[in-house]
């Protein structure tokens, strides 16, 4: 899974930067949209990355790259307001003069700007932290920034000298919610102080914020990294670890007291609406919580069906139940040693690379490379089982999947291909870099990210996978299977918690009853969807619809449908709502049955 948090953000400024070449027509009738239309895309990408200088610094953008967001209410209700405006100046704009592409782009942008509008009114930015992360996890930063040279570091040093501002503000959120109503179950929260404990240590050196002074650059002098490291080492013991402390002693003794003891989305204020937005905002759909909990239970029962034939292929002898629990139980599906689990990801990454060129066109695949590393241990006993981290948008930082170590005994080995086709490539390393390189669009489409596309394009993969024949035997077929019921079970259990009634208790049963999942991994997944409610839809749905448009093009295009040509299609666009994913392939057979070429970005 690969995880975006975007408020999103508009006009404040005016932008002297020149429109570049390819954003101008050459019908010079529509040359006054266009160079409109883009002025506004890079007003607003300007301010967006100002006011959210992390996600600014991880998409290769270095203006800000010393500071924090500002996460005042204030500030928020500021940004609510330009959101608003940015609509009305978009709306002040002929769409009908534009090209076809920039049609395209004019309907993201105002999709996106009319999803901030409306769902500022549910206000979970007083929820700014759960389990899978926020301001006590910011030390993972440490292998996203970039750390090339001297100002590089002094930029960081400069955000751990400030980090106390960003600590109260985020409190101030926190208080706030408290008196709204507006919290996160207490039955997640639970996970984090031991997160926020992990910041408070009694030397300098040995906080996750000081790795990147442990190795440094030779190009920066020798007195300039003394300089440096005793900076950095002043700010974690004077400010850094101050803040954490002051955090974890409100946190400890007042936030998490208060928190809420229900767990659905809809005993929120508001509740029932809010959910309904989440469903449309992770699905880009109108689908409504009932029919994806109906979806997801016909989905569970075909999966079953063919996982059935899995375990009677193998000879074993029981019921599917007795199956399961043998997968769990038996050590021969598992590691011992963390090292070897994590050895394991990195062959099963290489795996993949000599399929690539037979499902996708050269010019397609990105430039950038990327790693598996370990999730932090003080992370890890929380989180996924892995997750995806997108390279610099610059290139200047690797990619990586993130691989969850914690309890090898509880990481099966039939797990580890689909796992690693789904976060490595060609799932979230492939589809995300691609994104990025796609130089022909606005920044806002390069870096946006709808998560039906995102996470249902990955989940795609994993069959694309199976169609490489790299689940080579019936448990590696089967961990792959499993993997299409685990993200059909959240369908089910991710609507059940929030719409339907359920219990914490019944949506782990559900999952117990239904996939091979470890019963560590059903917790931490089930207390997922509890705190993030919706995101989990995304996954199957995208799937669906990618499928369903790949059947569509194979059945019209017969012996002319070409599968490089058709993953081309999908992602030379960036990342799309689903309904514009629909038009984009439409389009791309009508142009394949007529003979048209391909363009090229």
């Amino acid at each position: 899974m690969y995880r975006v948090l975007n408020m999103f953000c508009v006009l404040c400024v005016a932008l002297v930067a020149s429109v570049p070449a390819w954003a101008v027509s050459d019908q010079s009738s529509n040359d006054q949209a266009t160079v409109a239309l883009h002025k506004l895309f890079q007003t607003a990408w300007q301010r967006e990355m100002r006011e959210h200088p992390l996600e600014a610094s991880a998409d290769g953008f270095h203006e800000y790259d010393g500071n924090w967001p500002d996460v005042s209410l204030a500030a928020i209700a500021r940004e609510h307001e330009e959101d608003i405006q940015t609509l009305r100046d978009l709306a002040a704009i002929d769409r009908s003069q534009l090209s076809s592409e920039d049609q395209v782009s004019y309907d993201l942008f105002k999709y996106r700007y009319d999803m901030s509008v409306e769902g500022y009114q549910f206000k979970d930015y007083l929820m700014p932290m759960n389990q899978l992360g926020g301001i006590q996890t910011l030390s993972t930063l440490t292998h996203t920034l970039r750390f090339e040279n001297l100002q590089d570091y002094q930029n960081y040093v400069k955000r751990l000298q400030t980090l106390n501002v960003y600590v109260d503000q985020t409190i101030a959120l926190l208080k706030q919610g408290v008196k709204e109503g507006m919290t996160e179950p207490q039955v997640v929260m639970e996970r984090i102080p031991h997160q926020i404990a992990a910041n408070v240590v009694a030397k300098p050196e040995a906080s996750q914020f000081y790795a990147p002074f442990k190795q440094m650059p030779a190009i920066i002098p020798a007195a300039e990294q003394a300089q440096l490291r005793a900076a950095a080492k002043t700010a974690i013991a004077d400010v850094v670890v101050p803040a954490y402390r002051k955090l974890q002693q409100y946190y400890d003794n007042d936030y998490l007291p208060h928190c809420r003891k229900t767990i659905a989305a809809e005993a929120l204020p508001n509740g029932k609406a809010y959910y309904a937005y989440q469903v449309r905002q992770y699905t880009t759909t109108d689908m409504t919580p009932e029919q994806i909990h109906q979806l997801g239970l016909k989905k569970v029962a075909e999966i079953h069906m063919q996982m059935e034939q899995i375990f009677k292929q193998v000879g074993f002898k029981g019921s599917y139940q007795d199956f399961l629990h043998y997968l769990r139980t038996n050590p021969r599906f598992y590691y011992k040693n963390p090292q070897d689990l994590l050895e394991a990801y990195r062959a099963a990454a290489k795996n993949v690379d000599p399929h690539l060129m037979q499902y996708f066109p050269v010019w397609l695949l990105p430039r950038v490379t990327y790693g598996v590393r370990p999730i932090p241990a003080a992370l890890a006993p929380d989180t996924y089982p892995a997750y995806s981290v997108p390279p610099a948008g610059d290139g200047s930082v690797a990619g990586y999947m993130a691989v969850n170590l914690y309890k090898p005994e509880t990481r099966p080995k039939y797990d580890i291909q689909v796992l690693t086709c789904h976060e490595g490539r060609p799932g979230h390393q492939l589809q995300i870099p691609i994104a990025m390189e796609l130089k022909n669009l606005p920044d806002f489409r390069r870096f946006d990210y709808y998560s039906s596309y995102g996470e249902g394009w990955a989940l795609y993969t994993e069959t694309l996978c199976n169609e490489m024949g790299l689940y080579d035997t019936p448990y590696k077929k089967f961990g792959y299977l499993d993997y299409q019921m685990w993200r059909a079970v959240r369908l089910v259990v991710d609507t059940g918690i929030h719409s339907e009634g359920w219990t914490r208790a019944q949506a782990v049963k559900y999952f117990e009853d239904n996939t091979a999942l470890s019963l560590q991994n059903i917790n931490t997944e089930v207390d997922r969807y509890i705190a993030w409610p919706g995101q989990a839809l995304s996954y199957m749905i995208g799937e669906i619809e990618i499928q369903k448009l790949r059947a569509q093009a194979e059945q019209t295009l017969g012996s002319k449908f070409d599968i490089k040509a058709f993953h081309a299609a999908v992602l030379e666009h960036g990342n799309v709502p689903l309904a514009v994913l629909q038009e984009v392939v439409d389009k791309w057979i009508q142009d394949a049955q007529a003979g048209k070429p391909e363009p090229r970005p």
